[in-house]
């Protein structure tokens, strides 16, 4: 609070009694600003709503803003909007603390952290009148992308609701991240990871190779990424160390998956793969997957009676040549 005052005074030079209205963007660059947002708008309406659902009747918006902190996104009870929108907490309205000081807005994106700016804390007496809560939200990069903010404009409710309406804001700022996170990565499979944080939101991004691809900003500290972890294997990042690169493990690990997939079914994992029925068979034998299945005994090169054991060669007479291929 004192560096944000600080800050408002001496660095962005500031008058606490001015009391001009926040500025406004027009319209076009307005929906520019939500175009730069891109997935994160979607991904936080259906939370800003139920935000709304939870809050409204107790004198609450709920705001979503860009880095600049220009309101891309609003919600609020049709019976306080001429408060909030007389106090400039409407969209395209700019809270940045270089534009009004300290402020619920403006002081989240200076500290990237949660804050709650309660009326008189304010730096300019004009907002002092309202009490906002807000939490930043960070884009799958893991990049400072929007602030979730909560503003009220009943004195009777806020000092005892303060703490729970905090608590309510950074949970959903951190769904609106997971939501993002996954938009981003449609076709990857979302690994959540162990954290200190007590919200899920240390999430990876596992393409189809097991190489990650993508993670949070929670999942980067937690796992104390720093600029040379994409595309390394899962298990190196999430592992114990010990998973050395090997081609037998990794083949033991394919077969285990196909007869999985077939409940054990040696024939219609052959299909699965694309291979044939004896091929399997030696193959599962090299791999040592013996408990599938009896595997039967049968050297290369050596095949069975037509019509008979475990597996059947069919020989055909090419047409062109007249000669026999085993197949």
């Amino acid at each position: 609070m004192a560096a944000s005052w600080r800050r408002s005074l001496l660095y962005h030079q500031l008058n606490p009694e001015a009391s001009s209205p926040p500025e406004r963007i027009e319209e076009a660059g307005l929906r520019e600003a939500r175009e730069r947002l891109g997935i994160l708008v979607g991904a936080a309406g259906p939370v800003i709503d139920r935000m709304l659902e939870t809050l409204g009747q107790s004198g609450f918006c709920v705001l979503l803003t860009d880095t600049d902190g220009v309101i891309v996104d609003r919600r609020g009870l049709p019976s306080d909007d001429d408060i909030f929108s007389g106090w400039g907490l409407w969209t395209g309205a700019i809270w940045s603390e270089a534009k009004e000081g300290t402020n619920g807005i403006g002081t989240c994106l200076a500290e990237q952290r949660p804050v709650a700016i309660l009326r008189n804390h304010h730096f300019r007496v004009r907002n002092t009148e309202m009490s906002c809560m807000s939490s930043p939200v960070f884009d799958h990069t893991g990049r400072l992308a929007a602030v979730l903010d909560v503003s009220c404009c009943r004195d009777d409710v806020i000092a005892s609701l303060a703490p729970l309406v905090s608590a309510l804001i950074a949970d959903a700022a951190h769904r609106i991240e997971c939501a993002a996170f996954r938009a981003a990565f449609p076709n990857c499979r979302i690994l959540m990871i162990p954290s200190q944080s007590q919200y899920p939101s240390a999430l990876l991004a596992v393409d189809r190779y097991d190489l990650v691809v993508g993670a949070t900003r929670m999942a980067r500290q937690a796992l104390g990424l720093t600029t040379d972890w994409l595309e390394r294997p899962a298990a190196d990042l999430i592992g114990d160390g010990s998973q050395a690169s090997s081609l037998r493990i990794a083949e033991q690990a394919e077969l285990r998956r196909a007869l999985a997939r077939t409940k054990g079914n040696v024939s219609a994992a052959a299909r699965e793969l694309g291979i044939g029925r004896a091929t399997l068979y030696r193959r599962m034998r090299r791999a040592g997957l013996s408990e599938y299945s009896e595997i039967p005994d049968i050297p290369l090169g050596i095949a069975p009676a037509h019509g008979e054991g475990p597996f059947c060669l069919r020989t055909e007479t090419h047409p062109a040549s007249h000669t026999q291929r085993d197949w």
